[in-house]
């Protein structure tokens, strides 16, 4: 069923016009509109908070769409939660403890970590979970769980 489902979507992909790039050694690049950007509203920067941390998502000049949903200048949030290197250019997004999807479009979160310090930071990626061109991340922000 995956392979039919990505098979319809680089099917359609290729019809959706200029917003979407080739991209030689993995699946499509969707361009970043020109001055999006990505940020992470709450917590703060230096915050110190609970095991349980609701996460706020923003993002100015693109909209969001779930993943699957093929519409120029949208896309979902993925959440890096103590990633050191971002995802690849022109592969899905890996999906794991550290690299959380949020393909239904959701724009806030909450997560629990464990006591200590965590880093956390959004990229945008595209109807395919791959990040965009250039990627759309936010700056990187640490908190102090207690």
């Amino acid at each position: 069923m995956k392979r039919i489902l990505l098979a319809l979507v680089f099917g359609l992909a290729g019809t959706a016009g200029a917003s979407i790039a080739a991209e030689p050694a993995g699946l499509p690049v969707s361009k970043a509109a020109s001055g999006a950007e990505v940020y992470i509203i709450t917590p703060r920067d230096g915050a110190t908070v609970s095991p349980e941390v609701t996460v706020r998502f923003g993002l100015k000049g693109m909209g969001v769409a779930p993943a699957g949903v093929i519409k120029s200048n949208t896309g979902h949030h993925h959440l890096l939660v103590d990633v050191k290197v971002l995802p690849a250019a022109g592969q899905p997004m890996p999906k794991d403890a550290n690299h959380l999807h949020f393909g239904g479009g959701q724009t806030e979160t909450t997560i629990t970590l464990t006591p200590g310090t965590h880093t956390l930071q959004l990229e945008l990626g595209d109807a395919n979970h791959v990040p965009f061109d250039p990627p759309l991340v936010s700056k990187r922000i640490t908190i102090h769980v207690r």
